[in-house]
């Protein structure tokens, strides 16, 4: 049995994080989940390019864009490659833009809104650090869970199908 983010709060309240509820849904897989990869980076999207280049194997990458609402960190040609490599789904503290593309595509990202500009390209953020946002803090190697109930974060793989 696949279990949801209800269930997980459920059964492990005490080992979760609970973001607050302020993401929505962009991509074309609602439920994701998966060990997570951080970025950090403001309004600068070369980072999150670089990393969904790379293999994904089934991970989520958790980006920190400070909670911008100038530039979109992800757009259509992003999200193809993620999936390509295996990425399973990247959650945004800022913005995504081709909206109308990205829920077409498997992949699961939740990120605060849409806006159609895109980053600068500076060669700027931080890759595999500690992150804190939405009231919870989001570590590299730590799993995240996510469905249209919501995010939680564990600090290690629960023992649940999802």
């Amino acid at each position: 049995m696949s279990h949801s983010v209800p269930d997980i709060c459920d059964a492990y309240i005490d080992e979760i994080s609970v973001l607050e509820p302020q993401f929505h849904d962009f991509g074309g897989r609602r439920k994701f989940g998966g060990e997570i990869v951080t970025i950090r980076c403001f309004e600068d999207n070369s980072l999150v390019a670089e990393t969904v280049r790379q293999p994904g194997h089934g991970r989520v990458i958790v980006v920190d864009g400070g909670g911008s609402l100038r530039r979109a960190l992800l757009g259509d040609n992003l999200a193809t490659a993620a999936t390509e490599n295996g990425w399973r789904g990247l959650l945004i503290n800022g913005c995504v833009r081709d909206v109308e593309i990205l829920e077409t595509i498997d992949l699961g990202i939740k990120a605060l809104a849409a806006c159609p500009v895109r980053t600068d390209k500076r060669g700027e953020g931080q890759l595999d650090v500690p992150l804190r946002f939405a009231g919870a803090p989001m570590e590299p190697g730590g799993y995240l869970y996510a469905d249209a109930n919501g995010v939680v974060i564990a600090r290690h793989k629960l023992d649940i199908e999802f």
